[in-house]
């Protein structure tokens, strides 16, 4: 590993890999193939344009349910394992919407470095229903299955949810997830692409010690603000043409991305 990454100040740019819908989705085509080619492509793009980490997700499901099925886990694995033995910087899993097993299990296999867990700690109603916190599920599957040292990163007040109670804070929903073993903070603006306010990055990294992660809207134009603040950032649809997520991860626009870091 070239540099540390996922620590204060690190700094740490970590690209999304959007898998093609997976079998039994609505949006999934009959090609099993083209998923995990599309998958081992962009991640290759992402090392090669120097990002520091990538993390596989599921994104093409839509509409989510907060656990996979059957055929997902399969799939997401299969995508996973391909991308890990396609690069040599730590790799990630976000089983979204919110399965921290499959994460975790598919981690497990795949030798992944960490996964990403958008309900951590909160609970939200989201387009299929609510989604109850799962820190303790997460933390003690995690332990069962001897992963302590695949890294959680929580999400607060996640993108695409709305708060049940929206009295309680960002700084609140930030410090209950460090306090029960978040490795990192992701915070993100309201849906995908949009901009992670810097005030409420500054507002969690005033309340917590583990890294903090801006989870939305970061681009060559936001970067270098962000990562002011920021102790590293995700990046995904501004490294596709158009913002189309079902496009390949562009090269040139990862390059400019990281030249303006």
């Amino acid at each position: 590993m070239s540099k540390a990454i996922l620590t204060k100040g690190s700094q740490t740019v970590i690209g999304m890999v959007h898998c093609l819908p997976l079998p039994g989705t609505c949006g999934f085509d009959g090609d099993y193939r083209k998923i995990i080619d599309q998958a081992v492509q962009d991640a290759q793009t992402l090392e090669k344009a120097g990002v520091d980490a990538v993390i596989v997700e599921n994104m093409g499901d839509t509409p989510f349910s907060a656990l996979l099925d059957k055929a997902q886990v399969a799939a997401l694995a299969a995508a996973a394992a391909a991308v890990r033995e396609a690069v040599k910087i730590p790799i990630g899993i976000d089983a979204a919407f919110n399965d921290c097993e499959a994460s975790l299990a598919i981690a497990g296999i795949c030798r992944a470095d960490f996964i990403r867990v958008p309900v951590f700690v909160d609970t939200v109603l989201f387009s299929d229903g609510i989604i109850y916190p799962c820190a303790k599920k997460c933390m003690e599957y995690r332990k069962a299955m001897g992963l302590s040292h695949v890294k959680i990163l929580a999400d607060v007040q996640v993108k695409h949810a709305n708060m049940l109670n929206p009295q309680i804070t960002v700084e609140m929903s930030a410090k209950d997830a460090a306090s029960n073993g978040a490795d990192a903070i992701i915070v993100t603006g309201a849906v995908i692409g949009a901009e992670t306010p810097i005030d409420m990055l500054k507002r969690v990294q005033k309340v917590v010690n583990i890294p903090v992660l801006a989870g939305s809207g970061v681009n060559r134009g936001n970067i270098h603000e962000q990562l002011q603040i920021a102790d590293g950032c995700i990046i995904g649809s501004s490294l596709k043409k158009g913002g189309v997520l079902t496009n390949p991860i562009d090269y040139d626009l990862v390059r400019e991305v990281m030249e303006a870091l």
